[in-house]
């Protein structure tokens, strides 16, 4: 395993053959790495790709005393296949069928090109996966049945939580709320992210990492919260434009209210807003706006984002209109009534 803190010190053969100006080939060949002293691999055994630790392997050739590595188990450790496997006492084959899994999925990690996943994910992973008998006495959500709370009151309900304990899981979500572990993740990501952008307004030289670090929250379990984040930023600054163009629409009367366009983030890295057109006599059902390529008009007022964060291609009622990201309120409705 790598320890936790120490992915940066991994190596392959090939490094450690490339450091010593020999080729994999000879380096293979020759096996330095298995005179007597030279430090273990730190990666599983019989592992496809054997990584070492460079801090033991430079005191080794430098004659120093080779420092011995942290003995005791830390959730950001980092576990390859077969020791995730070994972890939750599956064979390796059952692994490769679980870390489809949406939470393995997110937190998967590749060092030197070998998979590895932080066991404090595996653990949790283990706790909430079904048909284990645990899960079945936790309190969490049945299988196959839906959340057991509509998606609009659950950021009231989770934000107490993630205040009581930064570092709450979506499992622990999941017993204490009923709901299916993937909305818990998903609003446990956004609830964070959102506070990670509050304090990045704040202090602008604030990384979302840092902001993460302030708020308590774990780092195996924000990345997708400090992608989020710095969308949430991006469509904050936006708000201004947006209220114009609202108003422009309005003022036009293609709709009822000047209330701002919704802003979402369908990929957690890109931010779009719809404007929905109610007013008589609309030219389409509604606007969405993206930031990677500004206003198109949309088919439909029930579903005017495609599944995702896909952009979709002009026709069958979508059309892009006027030119760049951000055109002018007057501009976009001029391309409107084109």
């Amino acid at each position: 395993m790598i320890r936790a803190g120490r992915r940066d010190l991994a190596r392959t053969l090939a490094d450690l053959a490339a450091q010593q100006g020999l080729s994999t080939q000879r380096y293979t060949k020759v096996k330095p790495y298995e005179a007597a002293g030279f430090p273990a691999p730190i990666s599983s055994v019989r592992a496809r790709t054997q990584l070492y630790d460079s801090e033991q392997v430079d005191a080794y050739l430098q004659g120093k005393p080779v420092p011995q590595l942290p003995d005791q188990d830390d959730a950001e450790d980092l576990l390859d296949r077969r020791e995730c496997a070994a972890e939750i006492g599956v064979t390796p084959r059952s692994w490769d069928s679980y870390k489809t899994d949406p939470l393995l999925t997110e937190h998967k990690t590749e060092v030197r090109g070998v998979e590895h996943w932080p066991r404090g994910i595996v653990h949790q992973f283990q706790t909430s996966r079904p048909g284990r008998a645990a899960s079945a006495t936790a309190g969490g959500r049945p299988k196959r049945t839906g959340d057991q709370i509509p998606r609009d009151q659950l950021p009231a309900l989770t934000a107490p939580l993630l205040d009581a304990d930064p570092t709450i899981s979506a499992a622990h979500i999941v017993q204490e709320l009923g709901v299916h572990r993937d909305t818990a993740q998903d609003i446990l990501t956004r609830l964070r992210a959102d506070r990670m952008a509050d304090l990045m307004a704040a202090d602008p030289s604030l990384t979302p990492g840092a902001a993460a670090d302030a708020l308590g929250y774990p780092a195996g379990q924000v990345r997708r919260a400090a992608i989020r984040a710095q969308a949430v930023l991006r469509a904050r600054r936006t708000a201004p434009y947006f209220a114009a163009v609202a108003q422009a629409l309005h003022d036009r009367g293609w709709t009822t209210t000047t209330a701002a366009p919704t802003v979402h983030h369908p990929a957690d890295d890109v931010v779009t807003a719809v404007v929905l057109l109610d007013g008589p006599t609309p030219p389409a059902p509604a606007l969405v706006w993206d930031e990677r390529q500004g206003w198109r008009t949309a088919n439909s007022r029930r579903h005017p984002l495609l599944r995702g964060a896909a952009v979709p291609p002009q026709g069958d009622g979508i059309r892009y209109l006027a030119t760049g990201t951000t055109p002018p309120p007057d501009a976009l409705i001029t391309a409107l009534t084109a």
